[in-house]
């Protein structure tokens, strides 16, 4: 039975309320988030400037025993060089910057020797575009930087990086808070929550009981290989048998429209994985709040995929939770 994505009629009063519900969040606890992420930024960068004698000798070993400074010394330039800039300006493999922005590490297959001939003209491009302004002593002669000014550099260069990842930084904390709001409705009702890495899995969960963030096997087109994919809510209804799938939500929040459009496709790839292994009364449903648009429902509606809204978390009853 379905729960929402059959009342289209509902659709544009849930969407108003929904917005609502999250600009009043943003409002309040948004700048609190950014700000608390700002300030352990700020304290990687400082650790990234001493590394690297506040940029006054930035070497090639350095890089590469700490990788994860490469988005620091990007914005450490004038103007900040994103990574396609980088990679074109040094004439570096493209291979070696992803590797170290996403995965903070050197390729696998790429030698010392190599790396490091490579990351000497990733180090020569940033001492030569050094922003001037952000980083006053270099233009100094036998006058190292003041702690002050080494943390008002660090501040300037982590205000650029959050600003480069504002959105992920916003999503994951409303994320946090999603998942906070259904543990507190589903304690609230008696439902203990297992632990995480205790070695249950999904399909033998016990009734009355829910888990975040758990993998759940699903097989690529073929059948042969399988892979786990992460669900975010993972719940037994109390009135559930041992053998029953328990029920799947995926938390999600959005600050404008354009973004869920373009992100809509991944749920229905997760409902496709699921149930071409676990069968069509796999329930794998969605807990909004924020910019979700009639366009964005319909789609999903379309795919099969049920959603709860959070300004209406009483909806999880309907579930048979």
């Amino acid at each position: 039975m379905a729960v929402n994505r059959d009342k289209p009629n509902r659709w544009k009063g849930d969407i108003a309320q929904s917005v609502d519900m999250y600009n009043d969040w943003f409002m309040k606890f948004a700048p609190k988030a950014f700000r608390e992420t700002r300030i352990q930024t700020t304290k990687d960068v400082e650790a990234a400037l001493y590394s690297t004698g506040n940029h006054t000798n930035i070497q090639p070993t350095t890089i590469r025993k700490h990788p994860e400074i490469l988005p620091t010394l990007r914005m450490s330039t004038c103007p900040p060089l994103a990574v396609d800039r980088l990679i074109g300006l040094a004439g570096v493999s493209n291979n070696l910057v992803k590797c170290m922005e996403l995965e903070k590490k050197l390729p696998a297959r790429m030698s010392v020797a190599a790396a490091d001939s490579e990351l000497a003209r990733i180090a020569a491009i940033i001492e030569k575009m050094a922003d001037p302004d952000i980083f006053v002593w270099l233009s100094r002669k036998n006058q190292p930087a003041t702690e002050t000014e080494i943390h008002r550099a660090a501040t300037i260069v982590a205000d650029r990086l959050c600003g480069a990842v504002a959105n992920p930084i916003i999503r994951n904390a409303q994320e946090k808070r999603q998942l906070a709001a259904i543990k507190a409705w589903l304690e609230a009702r008696s439902y203990k929550q297992l632990p995480g890495g205790d070695g249950v899995k999904f399909d033998a969960m016990p009734p009355g009981t829910f888990s975040f963030r758990m993998n759940v096997p699903v097989k690529l087109q073929g059948g042969v290989q399988s892979v786990n994919i992460p669900i975010d809510a993972v719940i037994k209804p109390k009135a559930a048998k041992m053998g029953n799938l328990p029920v799947f939500f995926e938390a999600k929040s959005a600050g404008d429209f354009t973004n869920t459009n373009k992100r809509r496709k991944e749920e229905a790839v997760k409902m496709a994985q699921l149930r071409s292994t676990y069968g069509k009364k796999v329930q794998f449903n969605l807990f909004l709040c924020g910019y979700f648009d009639s366009g964005y429902l319909g789609y999903e509606a379309a795919e099969g995929i049920d959603w709860v809204w959070e300004h209406r978390i009483d909806d999880l009853t309907k579930f048979g939770i």
